[in-house]
């Protein structure tokens, strides 16, 4: 690992912190984990870390300690690729960690290797407001307005940006509109946006402490926080259909398999299907995957009409070529330049 993924991992190391000693799966050890992650997630891991690591320890005894890295999924993958010595990745998109697969980190079959397709959680983009709704925000087409300024991460490095741009583009395909008019309206979105920040949380920051923008479009879960740290400065509004997120998690194979963590890592992402990891990531504003959680949950979670990625492309490696790759419809709206504010 070089210099610049170890300041960045432990600039965002978690509350729990480092921990000297043993590092490999025996009763009474103390076993540290690194859970390499993506931008909103901070709030969630926190209570699920702490539940975990209480549960295994009165199971086996072992001392499990747990450091966080947080940033732009995007830019997390390429981390953990080039060095980051993630034990688990639970990044926002599937080709995230998909790509990290792909540079032999993680063996074939991932998804297959945990409950429901290693999701245990699911999300959507909704728009924060300000309070009252001044620009009168209610749907998608409200986005393309001359006088609405629209905060979006960007999709270059942002798991919430790609997320936000295909929720767009499903909004025109999905209600009878062409591939022609879905580029037109991102377009003119985008041209709407005036602040394309790394990550989702530094799009939070620009708006909601910055006050730049009409309108942020985020996670659901972002949304909530968001709201609760303004003090009742900005409100939730959410569109008729929007996209369903599914950021899935894996066991990093190469590197647990040297650091002799794999059963803890094992531990801590099957940790995440039980009734009380389901009951944390409902309070943390995430949909569970357990459908009797989430029914008992959903008075907390607007009805919107969702729809996958296979509902506006082949799948997430399609979605990935034609919407994100160098020249794909988001160089050709926005310009290659793309370039990103820290």
């Amino acid at each position: 690992m070089n210099i610049k993924h170890l300041t960045i991992l432990m600039a965002l190391v978690s509350p729990i912190g480092l921990v000297s000693g043993c590092n490999r799966d025996s009763g009474g050890a103390s076993v540290k984990l690194t859970n390499v992650s993506y931008d909103p997630t901070r709030e969630l891991w926190k209570e699920l870390n702490k539940g975990f690591t209480a549960d295994y320890a009165k199971k086996t005894g072992t001392t499990v300690d747990i450091e966080q890295s947080h940033g732009g999924s995007g830019s997390q993958a390429r981390s953990v690729i080039e060095g980051l010595p993630a034990d688990v990745v639970t990044l926002a998109m599937y080709t995230d960690t998909d790509a990290i697969a792909k540079a032999g980190l993680i063996k074939e079959g991932w998804q297959e290797r945990l409950p429901n397709g290693a999701l245990p959680y699911f999300s959507t983009i909704v728009f924060v407001v300000r309070k009252g709704n001044p620009k009168q925000v209610k749907d998608w087409p409200d986005l393309i307005r001359e006088d609405v300024a629209v905060i979006s991460p960007s999709p270059k490095t942002s798991g919430n940006g790609k997320l936000s741009l295909l929720a767009a583009w499903g909004s025109i395909t999905l209600r009878g509109g062409s591939e022609d008019e879905a580029k037109e309206f991102v377009s003119k979105l985008y041209k709407n946006v005036p602040v394309l920040d790394s990550g989702a949380r530094g799009a939070t920051t620009t708006f909601a402490q910055k006050g730049i923008g009409d309108v942020h479009l985020t996670w659901e879960n972002e949304a909530f926080f968001e709201i609760a740290e303004s003090g009742g400065e900005l409100e939730i509004v959410y569109p008729s259909i929007s996209i369903k997120a599914e950021p899935r998690v894996a066991i990093v194979d190469k590197n647990v398999d040297a650091r002799q963590t794999r059963e803890v890592a094992e531990a801590y992402l099957n940790y995440l299907y039980t009734p009380e990891a389901q009951e944390i990531i409902a309070k943390q504003h995430y949909r569970p995957s357990d459908p009797d959680v989430l029914r008992a949950h959903s008075k907390d979670f607007q009805g919107v009409e969702l729809f996958t990625i296979q509902q506006i492309a082949s799948g997430w490696d399609d979605a990935q070529q034609k919407f994100f790759s160098d020249g794909g419809v988001f160089d050709q709206v926005y310009g290659p330049a793309g370039e990103t504010t820290k």
